[in-house]
């Protein structure tokens, strides 16, 4: 087996890496290179922070029915199973909210406000909770003619749905290989003929080190948090992406990272952001396969897989 291409690029708003093991030293490079371009072309597609993306099109599209790209109907589809599979705590239709917290440009380039000032200014801490109107169960595809399907003025925020959605359509084209990983922006897919196992390590939303290496032969892994995206809201105080649906603010539920374990990327991602939003009493419920939490004091708990407590949602 030959050796292993490796390539790291600036895309989604941060670095994405993907690794490829092929049969032949030039058929590793050439799918790493394959790779790049597809994601770097999805970026273009789907991100809201360019106005002539396909996605910004269909946000300001007047009617209920969009002729549409495959790429954009499966992420149209993938609102509906975040939400589904979050109970309405994964809402990507949040858009406004979002961009009303001060979240109207690329924050790439930016300076955060560090995590522990962000959280010793909103001392506040409550579980977040679906909105009562469920707008993701508006949002779908239809495939027969090639459309989305939403309500007009129901916008899709594309976030970290779209991270996981593309780990798992380019894991399903690099699946031929020995060996691969796809690592976008934390959300990871690892798989290949070979069961290569690969080292995930699980970083420190406060700045220090790794907090936990997990070991992966396939399958997939999502962070998600607060620590890296935090920015003076509107009111002066510091806020961030990750919204409670039911009031559209940032939530700050006590859980400030969290990490799943799943069969898919997308999975993963919906899991790790339901386990952050539903907080500490019951996040760990959302990590049945395992998973680490941080809580706002730095703690870091290992969640074992095989968790037989069904997540509960606070109701609305």
């Amino acid at each position: 087996m030959s050796g292993e291409a490796q390539r790291s690029f600036a895309c989604f708003g941060g670095t994405v890496t993907i690794h490829v093991r092929a049969e032949e030293e030039a058929r590793s490079a050439a799918a790493v290179e394959q790779a790049r371009r597809f994601l770097l072309d999805a970026h273009n597609q789907l991100s809201r922070f360019l106005p002539e993306s396909e996605l910004s099109r269909l946000n300001r599209d007047s009617r209920p029915d969009v002729p549409a790209t495959p790429l954009l109907r499966s992420l149209a589809a993938a609102v509906a199973i975040a939400g589904a599979n979050s109970g309405g705590l994964v809402d990507a239709t949040l858009l406004g909210a979002i961009e009303s917290a001060g979240y109207r440009e690329s924050l790439e380039a930016g300076t955060p406000i560090p995590l522990a000032e962000a959280l010793a200014s909103r001392e506040r801490r409550l579980p977040a909770r679906p909105h009562s109107a469920s707008r993701w169960r508006l949002v779908g595809a239809d495939e027969d003619a090639g459309t989305v399907v939403r309500p007009p003025g129901v916008a899709i925020d594309s976030g970290g749905i779209a991270k996981g959605l593309l780990a798992d359509l380019l894991a399903a084209e690099l699946a031929e290989h020995p060996a691969y990983a796809v690592d976008c922006c934390g959300d990871v897919r690892i798989g290949g003929s070979a069961g290569l196992e690969r080292r995930v390590l699980v970083d420190d939303p406060f700045g220090g080190e790794p907090i936990h290496e997990l070991r992966l032969r396939g399958g997939a892994a999502a962070t998600s948090g607060i620590g890296r995206r935090c920015w003076p809201g509107p009111d002066g105080r510091p806020a961030h992406h990750l919204l409670d649906p039911s009031s559209g603010e940032p939530a700050f539920t006590g859980i400030v990272q969290a990490t799943a374990l799943a069969r898919s990327a997308l999975l993963a991602e919906t899991r790790a952001k339901a386990a952050l939003l539903s907080g500490p009493e019951h996040a760990a419920a959302w990590l049945p396969e395992g998973g680490v939490l941080v809580h706002d004091d730095g703690e870091a708990e290992v969640v074992p897989a095989g968790q037989t407590r069904r997540p509960r949602l606070v109701a609305s």
